[in-house]
């Protein structure tokens, strides 16, 4: 599959989001974004009692190793969703796990 050449200068975040759609990386990308971005979404309280983060089948998974800030998690569940959505997109998951 052969992309037309642009005769004009585009700017790199516009390239970068060509060469996404090109190979079908979009979804992967924002994935690795999310879990890269997890300390600075949920902060530093929160980001120092988290272990593992993965996303599997749309759904982030979080192993937190506090049971108290895993329980305040859950009940703002909905709460932790919304704030994903709004820094890297809907539809990169569907829900979110806490282990």
């Amino acid at each position: 599959m052969t992309y037309p050449r642009k005769k004009d200068a585009t700017p790199l975040a516009d390239a970068f989001q060509d060469l996404l759609k090109a190979y079908r990386l979009e979804d992967t990308y924002q994935e690795k974004l999310l879990i890269s971005s997890w300390p600075t979404l949920v902060g530093k309280t929160i980001a120092d009692r988290t272990g593992k983060v993965y996303i599997k089948d749309k759904k982030l998974v979080v192993k937190i190793t506090s049971g108290p800030v895993k329980k305040e998690l859950e009940l703002n569940k909905s709460k932790v969703i919304a704030l994903v959505e709004s820094q890297v997109g809907k539809g990169i998951i569907e829900d979110i796990i806490f282990l």
